[in-house]
């Protein structure tokens, strides 16, 4: 083939070279699979751009119609410009940023950190990354309940063995330290989140404590046999969500003796409906945190300059945090609760429904026991992603199955994630009288 010319272009098609690529593809990327989630997500853009007033319950984020992020934020990201603050920032990051992220942790959860335990980074998935590739090798095992956000993704891009420990409503899907400990012995991670994506369970303090005391055992153990450590990265990127009695708390709090074994996951994108801005952070070990901190600078995994700047003066701003917060968990709260007392009345009404009540993050767990229903064509539910469509078709009530969060289809019975994070009360209430009708179709 000749060269191109000055006036002629090349069109290439539009998946070419996918032989090729599908020869030369990585075991790690063959093995690798899109989200789930972003896919259903795309359905209902579809039906939103035809029109279709969908109650969208299903990505995990702000629709920043319904959540902004705080205007004290805003306003700092544009000083943090005008100043200039758009060159790389410090790999580990910006030292006002750890400086306040450092009181942010002894403030809240009384640990004090050194400094050099802190690793900034470009929100809480490159950290959660980083934790698994620096604490684990090919073919070791990891240890993580389900339903569970994203760790059945990290497991394959590893390349590890995974053990799933599956958690049920009567823990609010949440683990508990007798479901972990037979399974302990040869796991080099667990992996816990708390309050969770997807169920809005949060571990309760006698759990915490308890998984905090087997965590320092086994480790006693294995040092006494020289063995390699056990690993505890504890994703609390929900941490200042919780309502009611609920009570968000760390291992290394309840029993300080864990805090070499633990790795905390954090950042802005959740307290302060700040997805998009990517500031997160890893604390623990120094050691790790610096092994962190170079990993991510290979990626260019940094959180973005001046919203780093931004976010320090913000956090150190603690009468406007506090206020913040407060509103932000009422907001989220009130959402929450319309949807469980909405759940609730139809319950009442005889139909087999129900909800977790709501207890930490922007997400509940809801059930809707269709597998097997008929529809008025007589179509049959056959599973889960076949309740799924008809409810976002029938009822414009858009959920995601537990399936997306690593639930076996025979342990599913029913459950889905409901997000409320770009709804308004309006949309939950208005959704409601659909979801009714949907039901009352099936026979």
């Amino acid at each position: 083939m000749s060269p191109l010319t000055s006036d002629q272009s090349l069109q290439l098609d539009a998946d070419f070279g996918a032989s090729t690529a599908q020869r030369g593809l990585s075991e790690m990327a063959q093995a690798m699979v899109g989200s789930s989630i972003l896919a259903i997500a795309a359905e209902i853009r579809g039906l939103k751009e035809a029109g279709t007033p969908v109650a969208d319950m299903t990505v995990g984020d702000y629709d920043a119609g319904q959540f902004p992020i705080p205007d004290a934020l805003r306003q700092r990201i544009h000083e943090a410009l005008d100043r200039g603050e758009t060159n790389y920032p410090p790999a580990p990051g910006m030292p006002s940023l750890r400086q306040a992220v450092q009181a942010l942790i002894e403030r809240t959860q009384g640990i004090q950190y050194p400094l050099d335990s802190i690793a900034i980074c470009g929100g809480a998935r490159p950290a959660l990354y980083a934790c698994y590739r620096l604490l684990t090798n090919p073919g070791d095992e990891v240890i993580y309940p389900v339903p569970s956000w994203n760790n059945q993704n990290y497991r394959d891009v590893c390349r590890l063995k995974a053990t799933v420990v599956p958690c049920g409503m009567e823990t609010d899907f949440q683990p508990t330290a007798e479901l972990l400990a037979p399974h302990i012995r040869n796991a080099r991670m667990v992996v816990l989140n708390t309050p969770q994506n997807p169920s809005g369970g949060v571990m309760r303090p006698e759990e915490v404590k308890k998984f905090g005391e087997l965590i320092v055992a086994e480790n006693q153990r294995r040092q006494n046999a020289g063995e390699k450590p056990l690993y505890c990265v504890l994703d609390q990127i929900y941490r200042s969500l919780t309502f009611g009695d609920s009570q968000h708390l760390s291992p290394v709090q309840m029993v300080p003796e864990a805090a070499p074994y633990v790795l905390h996951v954090d950042g802005i994108s959740k307290f302060c409906c700040a997805t998009g801005l990517r500031v997160g952070w890893l604390v623990g070990p120094p050691t790790i945190a610096k092994k962190a901190m170079a990993l991510l600078t290979h990626v260019g995994a940094w959180a973005p300059r001046p919203a780093q700047a931004a976010t320090a003066e913000f956090l150190n701003d603690l009468p406007t945090v506090e206020a913040w917060e407060k509103d932000m968990r009422r907001r989220v709260e009130d959402r929450l609760h319309a949807l469980y007392e909405g759940f609730a009345g139809l319950a009442a009404e005889g139909f087999d429904v129900r909800a977790i009540e709501p207890k930490g993050s922007i997400f509940t767990s809801v059930r809707l026991p269709l597998q097997g229903k008929r529809l008025p064509n007589g179509q049959v539910l056959e599973n889960s992603e076949d309740v799924r469509h008809y409810l976002l078709n029938q009822a414009a009530f858009a959920l995601v199955p537990f399936a997306a969060f690593g639930v076996p289809p025979e342990l599913e019975d029913g459950w889905f994630r409901a997000s409320v994070g770009a709804v308004s009360l309006e949309d939950i209430q208005a959704a409601m009288p659909r979801l009714r009708l949907a039901l009352a179709a099936l026979r």
